[in-house]
């Protein structure tokens, strides 16, 4: 007899009775899509997995600490079979053929009257990918496909124009660190929706050749201030481009939020009636210092570490940085856009205490083809700076964890 295709079909589980036998590693993947789904979830097992334990103690399943009985089906609307015993799985699946209970067997699925598909989701979107037929079924096929379809929903390409969800607006989008791969994967696929990109400097901008001949690229520093201040024009644009019905993206590096004023652009928006989604960012002050070998805490050697602004130096009265304090602190301090003020900075936190022999690391162009590491002392990372001709973007990590790497490890 000829095998028969297998029917796809969404079940609507919200409130219906499931029963789950087992609960091994097949039940820990299976059961957090069976609560999100809002089934009513009972499960039967003596034994659980740590994960599946913790379900169970936040209530969001019910388990029934014994083996399979029959009669445990009863009033499923569906089940899932994962024990080890397979006298256990064969009784409980004729028992849902006999109650007419769709089931999954994940010993036989030959056997099983339902296949679990391989699943993804992307911005409302579920995708599903079964096998044709019961014969050479390749879990990882499968779930190669559905991986490739999901990401091409995540990052545009399978978004046809004509077909795009996003409504007219602006989102603010942090870009990472600089290598394009570290956008998060939704700010990648906004970008591909977009109409209108106006991107910093300092944003990745191999994304930028990535996007489709009619999208209009603007480079926020060429914007023209004419009678306005820099970043009251880029607040303008960004205005002007959405009240012509336009998806904008404004293109940030690392996080809009960590020194990257989108709080201002955010709240400009918000007067002008602007609707604006916000995309976190990869900030540099954490990924950089990874990306060259730096933990920026590590046990027994650092339990905190300060984020700080660098653009102004301390004896500035626009600085708003408490440096004697600093000076003070035991964990590691991240310094950015401070490059040409590190001499002044590193002067100040050793008149209040911090030891001169302090580990500095200025790392350059992080993440990118270009990154570059300079170590130094803060003794001696004023005249670093300038003899390995040190320049901006450069994130600059002060204590002991600079000395941590596994390059350096002693």
């Amino acid at each position: 007899m000829a095998e028969h295709p297998a029917y796809p079909v969404g079940l609507r589980l919200s409130g219906r009775r499931v029963v789950v036998l087992g609960a091994g590693q097949v039940a820990q993947r299976r059961l957090p899509a069976l609560i999100a789904a809002g089934a009513d979830i009972v499960l039967v097992s003596p034994e659980a997995t740590p994960s599946v334990e913790a379900m169970a103690d936040a209530g969001e399943i019910t388990w029934h600490r014994r083996r399979y009985a029959d009669g445990d089906l009863a009033d499923a609307w569906y089940a899932l079979i994962a024990t080890s015993d397979p006298e256990a799985n064969t009784a409980a699946s004729a028992e849902a053929e006999r109650h007419r209970v769709w089931c999954v067997r994940s010993d036989d699925a030959d056997r099983a009257t339902a296949w679990t598909p391989a699943t993804g989701t992307s911005e409302g979107v579920t995708v599903a990918v079964l096998t044709t037929d019961a014969r050479g079924r390749d879990p990882r096929h499968t779930a190669a496909v559905r991986d490739a379809v999901v990401e091409g929903l995540r990052d545009g390409t399978l978004v046809a124009p004509h077909h795009r969800t996003r409504a007219p607006g602006v989102a603010l989008v942090g870009g990472g660190p600089g290598d394009p791969d570290l956008i998060t994967v939704r700010g990648r696929r906004l970008l591909a929706e977009a109409d209108v990109v106006i991107a910093d400097r300092l944003g990745p901008r191999d994304l930028l050749a990535e996007l489709p001949p009619h999208v209009e690229v603007i480079d926020a520093a060429k914007i023209p201030y004419g009678r306005y201040m820099a970043q009251e024009a880029i607040n303008n644009a960004l205005i002007e481009h959405a009240k012509q019905g336009k998806s904008v993206v404004r293109l940030k590096g690392g996080d809009p939020f960590v020194f990257g004023r989108g709080m201002e652009e955010v709240q400009a928006l918000a007067e002008a009636g602007i609707p604006c989604t916000v995309v976190p960012g990869i900030s540099s002050s954490i990924s950089v210092p990874g990306a060259a070998g730096i933990p920026v805490t590590h046990r027994g050697v650092a339990h905190e570490f300060t984020v700080v602004s660098g653009h102004v130096a301390p004896d500035d009265a626009r600085s708003l940085v408490d440096w004697p304090s600093l000076a003070k602190l035991t964990g590691t301090l991240v310094i950015l856009m401070g490059v040409d003020k590190i001499g002044k900075i590193a002067e100040t936190l050793v008149a209040h205490g911090k030891s001169p022999k302090t580990p500095v690391a200025l790392v350059q162009e992080g993440t990118t083809a270009a990154q570059r590491r300079v170590d130094a002392t803060l003794a001696t990372v004023a005249e670093t700076v300038r003899t390995e001709d040190v320049k901006p973007p450069a994130v600059i990590v002060i204590g002991a964890v600079v000395t941590e790497g596994p390059d350096r490890a002693v």
